[in-house]
Parts: C-alpha cells; sequence; structure tokens
C-alpha cells in the first residue's frame, strides 16, 4: 500500500511538471496574453489623451468667449450690464460645449482706479476646494474706466480614473479660467 501512494505522488508530480512544460513551450496564446496585459495602459493613455484635448478646446472656447464679451464691453456695445444678462451672454456662447444653463459657472466684472489694483484682485482665493466667489459682481465702469472680466467654469473629468490626477478641485473637476483686463474706449453713456 507504500509503494501505491509513493506511485501516486510521483505520478502527480510528473503529471504538474508536464502541464507546466507544456505549458510554458506552447506559445499560441502569448499574443493574447501579451495584448490583454497591455491594453489596460494603452486604454488609461488614450483615454487621458482624450481628456486632455476636449478640456484644452474648452479653455479655449472659454478664453475666445471672455476676449468677445470684453471688446463689447470695452467699445459700449454692452451698456446696462446686470449679474443675470452678462451670463446669459456668456452662457448663451458657451452651451456648444457644456450642458445646458452652464452649471458650475460664475463671472466677474469690476471696475478698478488702476491696473495695479485690478492685478492685485486677479488671484483665485481657494476655500473649502473651491473657489471662493462670494466677491464676484458685475459693475462695469463707464467710458475710459480700467475694468477686469473674470470667467470660471468647473469642467468635469469623464474618466474617473483620471479625476484623481487632473482635478485640483474637491468635486473632481478641471478650473478653467480667464482673465481679460482693458481700458474702456471714449464711448457715449
Amino acid at each position: 500500500m507504500g509503494e501505491s501512494i509513493d506511485s501516486g505522488r510521483r505520478c502527480g508530480r510528473r503529471l504538474v511538471r508536464f502541464t507546466l512544460t507544456c505549458f510554458g513551450r506552447d506559445r499560441n496564446g502569448t499574443t493574447a496574453i501579451e495584448f490583454a496585459i497591455l491594453s489596460i495602459p494603452f486604454c488609461l493613455l488614450l483615454c487621458g489623451v482624450l481628456e486632455s484635448c476636449i478640456s484644452f478646446a474648452a479653455q479655449q472656447v472659454l478664453t475666445n468667449i471672455a476676449d468677445d464679451v470684453a471688446r463689447q464691453v470695452r467699445t459700449g456695445e454692452l451698456k446696462g450690464l446686470t449679474k443675470a444678462t452678462l451670463r446669459q451672454t456668456v452662457c448663451g456662447q458657451l452651451e456648444i460645449i457644456v450642458a445646458k444653463d452652464c452649471p458650475g459657472l460664475d463671472i466677474d466684472l469690476r471696475s478698478f482706479d488702476t491696473f495695479e489694483k485690478a492685478a492685485d484682485e486677479a488671484k483665485l482665493i481657494y476655500k473649502n476646494g473651491d473657489v471662493d466667489t462670494g466677491k464676484f459682481d458685475v459693475t462695469p465702469g463707464g467710458p475710459l474706466t480700467i475694468n477686469m472680466l473674470r470667467v470660471i467654469y468647473r469642467w468635469p473629468v469623464m474618466t474617473d480614473l483620471l479625476a484623481l490626477q487632473m482635478s485640483p478641485l474637491d468635486n473632481k473637476k478641471i478650473l478653467h479660467f480667464t482673465t481679460s483686463t482693458w481700458r474702456n474706449e471714449p464711448f457715449d453713456e
């Protein structure tokens, strides 16, 4: 009986060794296994490139909209602006790439005595993991005044794995912002 147990163990060991040897020599599935291993980093890289490109395009659209609005305010084309009308003007153009009613959009348009004061106010202050928009207001100046327009949009990151790396905000969104400072032309009020 002792011999049968020993021979059974030997057969079992031979079978395991034979299976591992055959598996090690067989090259039929190597390409599929290598592709499966490389597909995960490739997909992450591809998603990251696409996410970055779409985000960059959105930033450029936001900058162009802010420049257009700043030009209209500078020339006196947009007069009597309120927070609601300015938001509607910017959001109407921005809805081409964002959700309806532009969630995450904040606008600040103020008049200053000097360019130095405008530069001091241009800093974004973070509070509780987001931008503090408590001082944001819409008070454009008249002819020959110095004005600053800041437009901020919180862009959602679509790929959850990349949100941790790409987002500086607590809500896992990318902060897109643009600032434009100018002196108004001598338009008629």
